[in-house]
């Protein structure tokens, strides 16, 4: 303590240095964010051990006291562990991310607005087999009031001796049935080459489970502007979801609808276990729209309704089901599929629990 120097006078030196310590962390900080962005963009491992050796080194090396050097290190480690916590919470902003956007993304297509509060069924077969078929489909969609329709046209199977789909043809038939019922069409597309191709036929181009992580399909979905909605794979992290997404995103198209359709586990009591805190959690997580595809989640007709209601009530903005006029000769998924007569209870329930408006009053507003 120098001669005439006062506590009070020591304790204000001791403020400044505080606050222009903490001046130079924000702008280290801030050089440091800069740096993750590069070595994201590079495709770089943000921990560098060898850099982090290297800057410790050249501190302590130039450490003038009174702290001795094992304190200068540990001082400096756990500095260099904060940045590094900071560029990965950075990461984790993603353009899918909630933090990056704080309102809901809504996507409308033809009129039909998904993920604005007011849920949507997405209804028809697992398979395009015939136009007797469709147009049986469309007349009892559309008397149900359902706006948006599925229908497989190319379907990735386990074995490769099941239905495959009719490709472009199943594509055709959906078309027509959508426009001759005003209905939204949606079909999966599991080649990235045939995604311009699709966009003739399709409203909304779905990506299946099995195609979650097809990084090519994903990048030629984000190049098109027709909404997307991506499946969560079979075993698939909700982590691994959004990123999926983020594939779609960076490419420029934000139309994008999660869909959590049930991951494998140890049960075999469904044909998948639905994962319903994966509603909350997207919905918290992402400000994209969430469906739950009741059907692949289960795999059971008898359960359906309660699984429907659990997903609205979780705050799904909309639910997926196969449908089919005769499900016992469907030529793929038959045991999952309803009929039209089981649909409508479907619909009636989810009406009498108001998670859906009445048939009137949707077939009005489309």
């Amino acid at each position: 303590m120098m001669k005439g120097e006062t506590m009070e006078q020591l304790r204000t030196q001791l403020d400044e240095i505080n606050m222009d310590l903490l001046r130079l962390l924000s702008r280290r900080a801030d050089i440091v964010q800069r740096i993750g962005r590069v070595k994201q963009a590079q495709g770089v491992q943000r921990f560098d051990p060898l850099r982090e050796k290297e800057m410790l080194d050249r501190i302590v090396s130039a450490n003038p006291g009174p702290f001795d050097d094992s304190t200068i290190r540990h001082l400096f480690k756990q500095i260099f562990q904060a940045s590094l916590q900071l560029q990965e919470e950075e990461k984790m902003h993603l353009l899918v991310s909630r933090k990056r956007r704080a309102e809901d993304t809504v996507v409308e297509v033809k009129g039909v607005r998904i993920g604005d509060g007011h849920p949507i069924v997405v209804a028809g077969p697992c398979s395009v087999e015939t136009r007797e078929q469709m147009e049986t489909v469309g007349q009892g969609l559309r008397a149900q009031g359902i706006v948006v329709m599925r229908g497989g046209a190319y379907k990735p199977r386990t074995s490769p001796y099941d239905f495959q789909g009719l490709g472009r043809e199943g594509l055709v038939m959906l078309r027509e049935t959508a426009d001759k019922y005003g209905m939204v069409a949606v079909s999966e597309i599991v080649n990235p080459a045939d995604i311009e191709m699709a966009t003739q036929y399709v409203d909304i181009i779905q990506i299946g489970a099995r195609n979650m992580q097809n990084f090519e399909l994903l990048k030629a979905a984000g190049s098109v502007r027709t909404p997307v909605l991506l499946k969560r794979g079979l075993s698939a992290t909700i982590e691994e979801l959004l990123f999926a997404a983020e594939y779609i995103m960076s490419r420029g198209n934000d139309q994008i609808i999660l869909c959590e359709r049930g991951i494998r586990t140890y049960e075999k009591a469904t044909r998948n276990t639905l994962d319903i805190s994966a509603v909350p959690i997207l919905k918290q997580e992402s400000h994209l729209p969430v469906f739950v595809d009741i059907s692949h989640s289960t795999g059971r007709k008898d359960i359906m309704i309660p699984v429907a209601k659990a997903a609205l009530a979780a705050g799904a903005d909309g639910i997926m089901v196969e449908v089919h006029p005769e499900p016992s000769v469907a030529l793929s998924d038959a045991k999952q599929q309803i009929n039209l007569e089981q649909f409508g209870q479907l619909m009636d329930a989810l009406r009498e629990a108001r998670y859906l408006p009445p048939v009137a009053e949707r077939v009005a507003t489309r």
